[in-house]
């Protein structure tokens, strides 16, 4: 099994985080977009856009656009700043709480070589799905309670280019 690199470790009790910050830095060029398909359990599906519209070498300005399942906005959008660190950092775990494991995911994007992160809590558990290829936040989020999963986050679209404009 090929583990993240120790490299990527932030603090000597987590595990490695699948990308570096210098990763993140590199996969998240201006223009970088991704849409997210969010459900919850007895909810309708939510949408949503995230854009690297800045970077630079300590960060980037990402701005958060609710959309409809079309890709359209229908809601105020967002602007926060975060550097590579922080972003790496969201995926820091603690090793006496977490598992990592390979897997191929088959998602919206195709089929993804991933690294699974499986977080367990007292009440269920949370499980990261990180495409090797995808330096970056997880393709997909799956929040469990029991034997129930709860909540589950998807990204359906990913491209990097030109920032499109609205219409």
């Amino acid at each position: 099994m090929s583990l993240p690199p120790d490299a990527n470790r932030l603090q000597p009790d987590h595990l490695p985080t699948p990308f570096s910050a210098s990763d993140i830095r590199a996969g998240c060029p201006v223009g970088r977009t991704i849409t997210l398909r969010s459900e919850a359990h007895g909810e309708e599906a939510a949408f949503r856009r995230i854009r690297f519209v800045e970077v630079d070498a300590d960060g980037a300005v990402q701005e958060f656009q609710p959309t409809d399942d079309e890709g359209r906005p229908n809601g105020p959008a967002t602007r926060r700043r975060s550097t590579w660190l922080d972003l790496q950092r969201h995926a820091s775990q603690s090793m006496s709480a977490t598992e990592i494991d390979e897997a191929d995911l088959v998602s919206p994007l195709g089929v993804e070589s991933c690294w699974r992160y499986t977080v367990s809590t007292e009440e269920g558990s949370t499980v990261f799905w990180f495409a090797k290829d995808r330096a970056g936040m997880p393709i997909q989020v799956e929040e469990w309670v029991g034997r129930e999963m709860v909540s589950r986050s998807v990204m359906i679209r990913d491209e990097v280019g030109v920032l499109p404009v609205d219409p």
